[in-house]
């Protein structure tokens, strides 16, 4: 890496943290904004790298500025805020060489006007590579209300939710099964240098713990191989019973993993894809493209039956529903500077409208699967036993003890276990 390209890409880092951490813009549309910009891969991948460094340190870095500084950093000094998180996440959190890290950080306070603090900058981030940063309790990212919620839910495993949601998550991968078997790509990383471990109890799943842009992985445009968390795969295997030619709604589709996988498996299924977002749903047809599987593609409320639905009902609705995204706080960082407590009345809301919609499309005998990436009882089993009270007639699978915790009837996977994000499962028949 080049000087300027080094200089450029720290600038352009400082400007995503100052957005996401003092603006409220998301992590990912700020990196999809940017990344297009940098021809370099490796550049792309120090990016994002910083970003997600400084986000999941950020309340170390807060405790050194505060302990550091003589006066705090104003509204005024945002950037300047955003800056040295930037510093003290290379330096600190990824260990990159001191003297490229330092001279870079340095050159792009004064590439953003600010050349008059470029010695205080200096001054902090030699300090932080002489001491580290200040320790703090694992929960110090999480809001107070998220906090109390998490520890009133799962007790028991409060503090290794705290704890796993600090960590870099692996890099997990679906194999398409119809371009040829999870052994056989395997092999293919193998040769490219790459090592993967199996997932036992997994057919499609290949783990990474090296990270590696998917772009890089064998055969990803020809649609070979998708990333996608191990937690997530696993919703496929509680529809593995299907007849060929089932009907099936994946009613909240959008980025189409989901609808892929099942495609992949069986693509004799007669898919219909839905989605309230007509630009996200783009993304699943270009997902769906790229892995060589098609389905029928409709921007809808999902909720509003009667502007979408045929009067044909479904085999099986697939319903990942919005929700908290507490289960990915280690993918999805910036979830921890965006949510409210207000937010969960409204997504419960809007989860219990969309179960009794999916309810209300599906066959006699048919499969309605529930899926959250939340932690939180209030979105996953106190939404199970709501759902009973409304609809006495179903009748819930029992999922074993593979599936994660029991949870009104529901399972529960909690954030690092087996590697894997936090992920809820709920599957009743219709009688």
């Amino acid at each position: 890496m080049n000087t300027q390209a080094g200089v450029a890409v720290r600038v352009l880092a400082t400007r995503v943290v100052d957005a996401v951490m003092h603006r409220g813009r998301s992590l990912k549309a700020e990196l999809a904004a940017c990344l297009p910009r940098i021809d370099d891969a490796r550049d792309r991948a120090l990016l994002e790298a910083i970003c997600f460094a400084v986000l999941r340190s950020r309340a170390r870095s807060e405790a050194a500025l505060g302990q550091w500084m003589s006066r705090p950093l104003g509204p005024r000094d945002n950037e300047l805020r955003a800056l040295l998180h930037v510093g003290f996440a290379q330096v600190v959190v990824l260990g990159l060489p001191p003297h490229a890290a330092l001279s870079a950080t340095v050159e792009a306070v004064r590439a953003l006007g600010r050349p008059h603090q470029d010695k205080v900058v200096n001054a902090l981030l030699r300090r932080a590579q002489r001491e580290g940063l200040p320790a703090v309790p694992a929960d110090a990212l999480w809001p107070e209300w998220l906090r109390r919620q998490i520890r009133a839910d799962w007790p028991e495993h409060a503090e290794a939710i705290f704890e796993a949601s600090q960590q870099e998550a692996p890099l997990w991968l679906r194999v398409n099964r119809s371009r040829g078997s999870r052994d056989e790509y395997r092999q293919r990383l193998a040769d490219a240098g790459i090592v993967a471990d199996l997932a036992e109890d997994m057919a499609d799943a290949l783990v990474l713990h090296e990270p590696l842009a998917a772009t890089a992985l064998p055969g990803f445009a020809q649609g070979d191989v998708s990333v996608q968390d191990g937690a997530a795969q696993r919703v496929a295997d509680l529809a593995a019973a299907l007849p060929k030619g089932a009907r099936v709604l994946d009613m909240c589709a959008a980025p189409g993993g989901k609808s892929a996988h099942l495609l992949e498996r069986d693509p004799s299924l007669r898919l219909v894809a839905l989605d309230v977002d007509a630009r996200r749903l783009q993304r699943v047809r270009e997902t769906l493209d790229r892995v060589g599987v098609s389905a029928h593609l409709q921007a809808a409320d999902a909720t509003d039956t009667a502007s979408w639905w045929d009067g044909q009902p479904f085999d099986v609705v697939l319903l990942d529903a919005p929700c908290s995204a507490t289960g990915i706080v280690r993918r999805q960082p910036d979830v921890l500077l965006h949510r409210r407590a207000e937010d969960l009345a409204a997504l419960t809301r809007l989860q219990a409208n969309l179960m009794d919609a999916a309810w209300h499309v599906l066959a006699r005998g048919g499969q309605l699967i529930y899926t959250t990436c939340s932690i939180l009882r209030a979105e996953n089993g106190r939404q199970v036993d709501a759902f009973r009270s409304r609809h006495p007639e179903a009748v819930l699978d029992a999922l074993d003890d593979a599936w994660g915790h029991e949870d009104a009837g529901g399972r529960q996977c909690l954030p690092g276990e087996e590697d894997r994000d936090g992920f809820f499962y709920a599957s009743w028949r219709k009688g």
